[in-house]
């Protein structure tokens, strides 16, 4: 095993990874054409939410993408706004994500990693449709417009403890 080397310039960031739940099937049974349409719908929605909060698309994943954030609360507010915006939209399918925080290397000035990178996309591809899946460790007294689940201990593929996981919801309407 290698010892990490405890001078290592790590980063704290908060990642999301959001996916468009379901866009296989969608575009099997609707064509190329129609599934272009739903992604770039998505893709503006993205776009416009990540510019106004401050947060980065690090990068695009076919009908998903990796966000980059330096505080967990600017990331959830975006992931929340995204899934209401989607919910609220005629979109045929819903989105779904995960959310991590922790420190993390720079890999050549444009990728990250680390454990919290890992987590995230891991949360992602356990999350329902229209669900958000975090860490519990990431929840902070600031994120008081986002309700938050605990929904136990889970083992996630490639981490060997388990991990206290919460469900983030949109807050109910007055």
């Amino acid at each position: 095993m290698i010892e990490e080397n405890p001078y290592e310039d790590r980063f704290e960031r908060t990642f999301a990874f959001i996916d468009l739940s379901g866009f296989t099937t969608f575009t099997d049974q609707w064509g190329d054409k129609a599934a272009v349409e739903v992604l770039n719908d998505f893709r503006f929605l993205v776009r416009s939410v990540a510019s106004r909060k401050g947060i980065r698309i690090a990068k695009w994943l076919g009908d998903g993408a990796m966000l980059v954030a330096v505080e967990p609360e600017t990331a959830t507010e975006a992931i929340m706004e995204m899934l209401q915006s989607m919910s609220e939209s005629e979109s045929p399918l819903e989105l779904r994500a995960g959310l991590a925080s922790g420190p993390v290397l720079l890999v050549d000035g444009e990728d990250y990693l680390g454990h919290a990178v890992n987590m995230a996309a891991r949360l992602c591809d356990r999350a329902q449709a229209g669900e958000v899946l975090a860490t519990s460790s990431m929840i902070t007294s600031l994120m008081v417009n986002t309700p938050s689940t605990p929904i136990g201990k889970y083992q996630i593929k490639g981490f060997k403890k388990r991990i206290e996981l919460v469900r983030l919801t949109l807050p109910e309407s007055a």
